[in-house]
């Protein structure tokens, strides 16, 4: 607001103390605008913040869900359920798990249980029991008798890091030290040369984020 210089002449003496009253009652009024106004101001970011926490947790929930035709497979309580399995570490948790009888078997010929269920962080990538049923029977018998050659492929199968489903696209280093590459994301994830495909994704023990899958993978 531009104020226009007033001539100091008596005649107008009367004029500036009524421009001076009319000042201050209008400043008092910008001043009393000025703090309603803040009030809105100052509890916005803290709307705002709520709603943005809610977004957030609301992602966190939908990330932990397990996805997937097959997860109607999974029991719905006992340890096979998905809330028996968060409770035990991986190996246990896949020994109550239907889908993956064949694999527990093949972990225990291995010799890799007490290795998988003391391990801080996993991603595994589960062969579901028709992905070795596809796998010759004699060569199948062979690959269980060989503990060296077994302990490669169960360990190509394994990634010392949990991988949620948004993150699986690209190159990992597995448990055995070679590469796994990963084409897409989610439900689109394709695993290894073989193109596996998820079955049920995204299922949660104690210890690893576990993608049961429908074939075996070959280091």
């Amino acid at each position: 607001m531009k104020l226009r210089t007033l001539r100091r002449t008596g005649a107008l003496a009367t004029a500036a103390l009524t421009l001076s009253v009319g000042l201050a009652a209008c400043s008092d009024e910008d001043s009393g605008s000025s703090a309603t106004d803040d009030t809105p101001s100052s509890s916005a970011p803290a709307d705002d913040m709520t709603e943005s926490e809610g977004m957030d947790s609301g992602m966190t929930e939908a990330s932990t869900k397990p996805y997937g035709d097959a997860c109607a497979d999974i029991p719905a309580d006992g340890p096979a359920s998905f809330t028996g399995m968060a409770a035990e570490p991986v190996a246990t948790a896949a020994s109550a798990n239907p889908l993956l009888s064949t694999l527990v078997t093949a972990v225990g010929e291995a010799g890799l249980v007490d290795a998988l269920n003391s391990a801080e962080a996993l991603t595994v990538f589960a062969p579901a029991n028709p992905a070795f049923e596809a796998v010759p029977e004699e060569d199948l018998n062979a690959l269980l008798a060989d503990k060296e050659q077994l302990t490669a492929v169960l360990s190509h199968h394994v990634v010392p890091e949990r991988i949620s489903p948004d993150q699986l696209s690209g190159e990992f280093e597995t448990l055995g030290g070679d590469m796994l590459t990963i084409q897409g994301e989610g439900e689109a994830a394709t695993i290894g040369d073989e193109g596996a495909t998820v079955l049920c994704g995204n299922v949660q023990t104690a210890n690893a984020t576990v993608y049961i899958i429908d074939t075996v993978l070959m280091p």
